[in-house]
Parts: C-alpha cells; structure tokens; sequence
C-alpha cells in the first residue's frame, strides 16, 4: 500500500459506480469473500457501512432515531438508499445502510419507505428494553423531510401515494397508537447522512463525532 493515494474519507463525493461492459471479469469466490471481510467491519465501524454495502457511557434510557435516504442514488437500477442509525442515551447502540427492495418516484416517497423501516427497528428495540422492564412510549424518530413527515401523520390515502406498496405504511399505524413520534429535523442535523451517501472530508468527520466514533489516529 506504499504507492496507494491517501483520501480523507471512505468513498469520494465525485465516485460514479457504472457497470464496465468492457471489463475484464473477476473471480467471484475472491470477490465475495473481500465483500464479506467489509461487511464483517461495517460491524463495528458503522462510518464505513454506507461504503461497503468505543461510545461513552449510557447516560439514560432515552432511545432516539435518524432516518435518511438517499434519493435515486443507485445510477444502475436507480433506486434509493435507506439509512438509519439508533442511539440509547448518548450511544450509537445499531445502525443500517440498505438499498430499497423498490424503485421511488420521488424523494418524500423514498424518504418515506426509510422511515417505514427504521419505525420497524425501533419497535424490535422497544421490545428488547421491554423486557428489562424498560417502558418506553412515543419514541422520536427524526427525518429531514417535510413531506414525508406530514405524509406519516396524515392517514388519508391520496392519489399520489396509491402506488406506495402497503407493507410502507406500517409507520402510520404506530405514529397513530402512540409508539413513535415522527419529528422533522435539519439537513445538518441529520445523523443517519453518513450512511446514505459519500461526504466531503468535514461533513464525513463531523457526523462521525457525533456519532461517538472515534478515529483510529485519535486513540492511537
């Protein structure tokens, strides 16, 4: 790695994945198993997660959550980007960084469907804790979009939302018992940024803080 360039941050802002028609094919056992070691990492580095695919003492029981999507950020399939990152107290306790299974017709629907799925982890949180007799109730989940907030606390089914696949909605349902309180949050606010798309150097090293990820040169 002597001759290798030195970058900041996992991914470049500028890197464009297309597929290379022209290429010369790999091998893919050799492949899959470098995939696998990346993946195996993104375990307890979650500042790398959205690349390949010690935290401070819980202060209180507050569970809290970010979710994010990236819109269309796929150049192949163009579909979106679904990120999320849970914190306990003050510390990063589970995160994720997935490709939606569907394609979405515009970023409040893609924002939406993130939304849908970090209500889902939530829940499975909720319940773990539940069982250290934990209770918890209206647990915020904070989303940087207008519209898919409003969409969430509005249950009726507008014409523009017919095509959203019901199993989506499951968000609406919990936001309506009480379970979770979807909030709108600032751009800049917005944890879950870091695992929905590649950052510029400062973005990338200010979320990461804020996260309570340290870097390997500060423990060193």
């Amino acid at each position: 790695m002597d001759d290798c360039k030195p970058i900041e941050t996992p991914m470049a802002t500028n890197t464009k994945l297309d597929p290379d028609e022209s290429g010369i094919k790999v091998d893919q056992t050799l492949y899959r198993s470098m995939i696998g070691s990346l993946l195996y990492l993104c375990a307890s580095r979650p500042d790398i997660m959205f690349s390949a695919c010690g935290t401070p003492k819980v202060a209180s029981f507050e569970l809290l959550g970010y979710t994010d999507s990236d819109f269309a950020g796929c150049r192949v399939e163009r579909k979106s980007t679904s990120g999320g990152c849970y914190l306990l107290g003050r510390s990063l306790v589970s995160w994720s960084s997935k490709k939606q299974n569907c394609v979405s017709l515009s970023t409040a629907e893609a924002e939406y469907i993130a939304a849908g799925s970090s209500c889902a982890q939530l829940l499975c949180m909720k319940q773990t804790l539940k069982d250290y007799r934990v209770e918890l109730t209206r647990i915020p989940l904070l989303c940087d979009n207008e519209s898919a907030v409003k969409l969430t606390n509005n249950p009726v089914q507008h014409s523009r939302t017919k095509h959203i696949d019901i199993r989506h909605h499951i968000i609406r349902d919990h936001v309506a018992k009480g379970d979770i309180l979807l909030r709108n949050v600032g751009t800049k606010e917005q944890l879950a940024d870091i695992f929905t798309k590649p950052l510029d150097e400062s973005n990338f090293c200010r979320l990461r803080g804020e996260l309570n990820v340290l870097d390997a040169r500060e423990i060193m």
